[in-house]
């Protein structure tokens, strides 16, 4: 069956429909990596987004679950060049019988070089996956927010170890808690929404403020509770958790014209001067003229655009970073960051207990 592509600026694509025919809406947006097809389209900060591949096949070693960032699928919808489809080792299934059995379309055989050049020049962008000759349908608001008021998930635990972590849990990468559990730490996941005493009562050593999907504003309303838990704790912030420690101290963000969304973007480090890789998806980024009205100073910088891509604090224990350290997919050269965290709230631990 066909499947067509359409955009808000009135292209549209055709391909080759696979999965339930029903036509999804979301920002459509691309992803330049050639590996990691699994953790991109389970990583929550993909909420509500229709993801474009660019590399040219996808799907040529299945799903397993090993590798999966949450319990589903999070994009709306998939869109490939070419959909590999033949044989897969024995522990995994196909792209393409994924997609289908959690009712998120896939389509084959879009011109994506095209897709992506368009999206490049024009800026994300409303779009809708058709199925057949399914009619346009009216255009909705994208979703920006996926913060409500009544999250009903509670403090869950998990390992053991005597470095406790809270993970504040803005619909958090599996990636990001595995690295903590790897690295010998009891970690407690604490909802964005918690009580402000949570992590007293909890009785964390450091917090991990999570990457998540949509607008940081959505958050605005709980900047004053994570600004007092950044000064009590040991911080540590990974993408919008970079974001929303950044606004808690009074700088701003805005949304970038198509993102940042691979496992290939360098970084600068301010301090080194040293350049390394990095696993990125984000839509938006802290303003650099707004970093003076803050304590912070710029960690990492973006080698391609400038933009900011981690911030430390002078004074309180607080590191922030655009991408992804855990990096699933992407390179490991950020790993020492989750290292460099946990001394610190180690070493501040002892302090507490020697006080």
């Amino acid at each position: 069956m066909t499947g067509n592509l359409l955009l808000t600026t009135g292209e549209s694509f055709m391909g080759t429909w696979h999965g339930t025919e029903t036509a999804v809406q979301g920002e459509l947006v691309f992803f330049t990596g050639m590996t990691g097809y699994e953790e991109v389209i389970t990583d929550p900060s993909y909420k509500g987004q229709i993801i474009v591949f660019s590399y040219p096949l996808i799907g040529q070693y299945g799903i397993e679950s090993l590798y999966a960032q949450s319990e589903r699928i999070q994009a709306a919808g998939i869109i490939v060049a070419e959909l590999y489809e033949g044989p897969l080792p024995k522990q995994a299934i196909s792209l393409a019988q994924f997609a289908e059995a959690q009712d998120v379309p896939l389509v084959s055989g879009i011109d994506t070089r095209s897709v992506i050049q368009h999206v490049r020049e024009m800026g994300t962008m409303p779009a809708q996956l058709l199925p057949g000759n399914t009619p346009e349908e009216p255009w909705q608001l994208l979703k920006t927010d996926f913060f409500p008021e009544q999250y009903a998930v509670p403090a869950k635990q998990f390992g053991e170890g005597p470095l406790h972590i809270g993970l504040i849990d803005f619909h958090y990468k599996a990636s990001i808690l595995n690295e903590l559990l790897a690295l010998g730490c009891r970690v407690s996941i604490i909802p964005y929404h918690a009580a402000a005493a949570l992590p007293e009562a909890l009785g964390v050593d450091g917090l991990l403020f999570s990457n998540g999907p949509g607008d940081p504003q959505a958050l605005n309303s709980r900047l004053p509770v994570y600004r007092a838990w950044a000064e009590r704790y040991p911080s540590f912030g990974i993408c919008l958790g970079h974001q929303v420690l950044a606004a808690a101290f009074g700088a701003t963000t805005t949304k970038l014209a198509y993102g940042h969304r691979g496992a290939n973007h360098p970084v600068k480090n301010h301090k080194t001067g040293r350049v390394s890789m990095s696993s990125q998806n984000h839509s938006y980024v802290v303003e650099a003229d707004s970093l003076a009205d803050t304590p912070f100073e710029v960690l990492y910088e973006n080698v391609n655009d400038g933009s900011i891509e981690g911030l430390i604090h002078p004074h309180l224990p607080i590191t922030t970073v655009q991408f992804h350290p855990e990096a699933a997919p992407g390179p490991a050269d950020h790993l020492a960051l989750f290292h460099q965290f946990l001394k610190t709230a180690n070493d501040m631990k002892k302090v507490k207990i020697h006080a």
